[in-house]
């Protein structure tokens, strides 16, 4: 290994000798913090233990609050209680339930006695344990202390407020996330009865949905995943059925309702999504998992058929940034030789140390790595470590560096992005042109990866424009200059294969008009499909395509139906084209509402405002399953994990996206993992009836857990996946 690998392998936490130093001298709990998930212990995760108890997949895991007891649920339709200290099942409890358990809770300041679940049955349970006379048997079956019927999709998540023992709050696929105050009813009749008026609707999304940013909120909103701050407990953020997470004030949402009255969607505090995703119309694109930070400051965001991403609680914060609707289409449009306004450069140059102040010895360390990361640009190799490095100087020792070499990074990582072309990795590049043009609006290289990069979207007017430009700044016979020519064969070839295609296409003027003959060349069409070859595509080259929107719901995981004798699903379809996107047809073979009442403002609906990600986290895949969990590790949130379609589950350093940890938990799909509150152990689980606990090993490997398995091999596998993920799921 030579020096520029091993400062790479460097993290920002330091010496674990350092800490445990001043630990026994200070006795700080935030030494104590820092220590429990030390760089140098997750390196060393391993497989303790493998804890049976289920006979079906293991969809929900979850502490109590001091770590003593792990709540799990399964597609069993059981909830068991295991004990952290001797890693054993000490309660099997039969829940009534008649469908897949999807989530569980241990109900705080109860002396977890009192846990609820929620199941793909729509109800949720509440069971107190404290009722049992005696001595608790393992295998316990109580009739529950209560039983909430008032939702009529599947439950998947529940949150609990720390310090709260009377209230639970319930999201579901049907649109509503309800409040269950134990105070107030231990019961409620089944959602479609006479009597069934539930007066517990905090949040009804029925007509919450959007496809972009720019539209109004007319689909249904599924409820994937919801959680509320343990910091500031008025605070609830929500993901579901679109790309958009929402973060709710609970103290400013109206008076609980009952389902019975469909309202207008209210109006959240703030919305998440990465930039890239804010217009992508993919019927298939959803979030499965939200999560805060420890310290309620960042969320976290998994999605399906696409990556992990982290966001800034707070809009203020330099390291987010805002975008309108316009600035969706402003990312790919800006013209060349751009430069921001004043008062967004002067924030800029803020961040940008004097020479005085950096260290020298470091800077040095820092032109040696980047000298190793341009030979991998040059060479194509290694892409993945040299995005990585790039990662690390500039988030983790931006403090070090100048313009110059921060303009000279951004390129390079550009670079980089564009030679693997993982999914999406275009518009990480595009995002690092822009910033580079920021500090120097005249750069060659980020002029030329913007064109390099256009091009690969397919967006031939603008990547003709940057070329132009990148041009203009080489002088004639250099290698530059070479570099320009190259993408302008490209591109004239590009336009020579579009104009191809339109004359093939004005022939055959059923497709030109986007009718079909079958279902199947609807189905299999290629522009309707997820891959990074179609990513591509210029939207304006299809203004009149049509889209097939196929939703099922079934019961249990993704794949499996608990009654064979029921059919628990809906299948709508659309037709449109794509300049008219308001202009649809549905037929619903489900429940069919009316939603007019709730759309009558969409005159006045007002263009919002979004926060942009600021860290993304690749190499798993998520398309499998839509309880997929991504989690902060520790007290300290300093290290990301994700589960994956491969049966891996990964760990990432939070500030810079690093990989650091590959991890064997399942014989298909890792979906749940959960962090111990104090110790370094996680829980994880999946497809397998079991639960895995994972602690450090001495023995264990740096960076794999499991069978020995090439790890760039793995996660490309995963991308693989990712950019076969078609627009219709079958």
């Amino acid at each position: 290994m030579d020096a520029a690998e091993r400062v790479r392998w460097r993290f920002s936490d330091g010496g674990v000798t350092d800490l445990l130093d001043a630990r026994s001298l200070h006795c700080s709990p935030e030494i104590s913090k820092r220590m429990q998930f030390h760089s140098s212990l997750v390196q060393r995760l391993g497989l303790e233990k493998e804890m049976e108890g289920h006979v079906g997949c293991v969809n929900a895991i979850s502490w109590n609050s001091n770590g003593s007891l792990l709540i799990s649920g399964s597609d069993d339709t059981r909830i068991n209680i295991w004990s952290y200290a001797n890693r054993e099942m000490l309660h099997d409890i039969d829940t009534g339930h008649s469908a897949n358990v999807f989530c569980t809770k241990f109900v705080p300041e109860t002396s977890d006695d009192v846990v609820v679940s929620g199941a793909a049955d729509a109800e949720v349970r509440v069971f107190n344990l404290s009722r049992l006379s005696g001595r608790r048997s393992r295998e316990i079956s109580m009739e529950p202390a209560a039983v909430y019927q008032c939702h009529s999709r599947r439950v998947k998540k529940l949150a609990v407020e720390v310090g709260n023992p009377n209230v639970v709050w319930s999201a579901s696929e049907d649109g509503t996330l309800r409040q269950h105050d134990f105070r107030e009813c231990t019961s409620c009749p089944r959602v479609g009865l006479a009597n069934q008026e539930c007066r517990n609707v905090l949040l009804d999304l029925r007509c919450g949905a959007k496809k972009s940013l720019a539209d109004p909120p007319k689909q249904p909103l599924a409820f994937k995943s919801c959680d509320i701050s343990s910091v500031r407990p008025h605070q609830l953020l929500v993901g579901g059925s679109d790309a958009f997470a929402r973060l709710y004030d609970r103290r400013m949402l109206p008076p609980l309702s009952s389902c019975q009255t469909r309202r207008k969607p209210p109006p959240c505090i703030k919305m998440f999504c990465p930039l890239h995703l804010a217009d992508n119309r993919k019927s298939n694109l959803h979030l499965t998992h939200v999560a805060f930070s420890p310290n309620g400051k960042e969320v976290l965001l998994s999605y399906s058929g696409e990556h992990v991403y982290l966001f800034d609680v707070d809009p203020d914060n330099m390291s987010s940034v805002r975008y309108t609707p316009d600035d969706v289409h402003n990312q790919l449009c800006l013209p060349p030789f751009h430069k921001e306004p004043a008062i967004q450069c002067s924030k800029q140059n803020k961040l940008r140390p004097n020479n005085a102040s950096r260290n020298l010895s470091r800077v040095d360390m820092l032109k040696k790595l980047m000298q190793a990361m341009i030979k991998s640009l040059e060479t194509g190799t290694n892409l993945m470590h040299g995005i990585e490095a790039c990662c690390q100087i500039l988030e983790v020792m931006d403090s070090d560096i100048d313009d110059k070499m921060r303009h000279d990074c951004l390129c390079t990582r550009a670079g980089l992005y564009l030679k693997r072309r993982w999914k999406n990795d275009v518009y990480m590049a595009i995002r690092d042109c822009n910033g580079a043009r920021n500090i120097d609006f005249t750069s060659f290289q980020a002029h030329l990866y913007m064109a390099e990069a256009l091009l690969q979207l397919g967006r031939l007017k603008e990547a003709c424009e940057y070329t132009d430009a990148a041009n203009s700044l080489v002088p004639p016979y250099s290698v530059s200059a070479k570099q320009v020519e190259n993408i302008k064969e490209r591109l004239a070839a590009a336009e020579h294969e579009k104009s191809r295609k339109d004359q093939q296409g004005n022939t055959n003027v059923d497709a030109r008009h986007g009718r079909l003959r079958s279902l199947s060349d609807l189905l299999f069409r290629s522009d309707v499909s997820g891959s990074s070859s179609q990513e591509g595509r210029e939207d304006s080259d299809n203004d009149d395509e049509m889209e097939l929107d196929f939703d099922t719901s079934v019961s249990g995981d993704e794949s499996r139906d608990s009654d064979p004798g029921a059919v628990r699903g809906s299948l709508s379809l659309r037709f449109h084209r794509r300049d008219d996107q308001t202009n649809e047809q549905s037929v619903d073979n489900g429940l069919v509402e009316s939603s007019q009442s709730a759309s009558n403002g969409d005159s006045a609906h007002e263009l919002e405002v979004a926060i942009d990600m600021k860290q993304r986290y690749v190499a798993h895949c998520n398309v499998g399953t839509d309880i997929k969990q991504a989690s902060f590790l520790g007290e300290q949130g300093d290290f990301i994990a994700s589960g994956s379609d491969d049966g891996k589950w990964f760990i990432w350093e939070k500030k810079t996206g690093r990989l650091i940890k590959m991890l064997a938990g399942d014989g298909a799909v890792v979906n749940c993992i959960q962090s111990h509150p104090y110790d370094c152990a996680v829980a994880t689980s999946g497809i397998d009836n079991t639960i895995k606990l994972w602690t450090p090993d001495a023995e264990a490997t740096p960076m794999v857990a499991g069978p020995e398995i090439d790890v760039l091999s793995a996660i490309e596998n995963n991308q693989k996946k990712l950019s076969r993920n078609r627009e219709i799921l079958l």
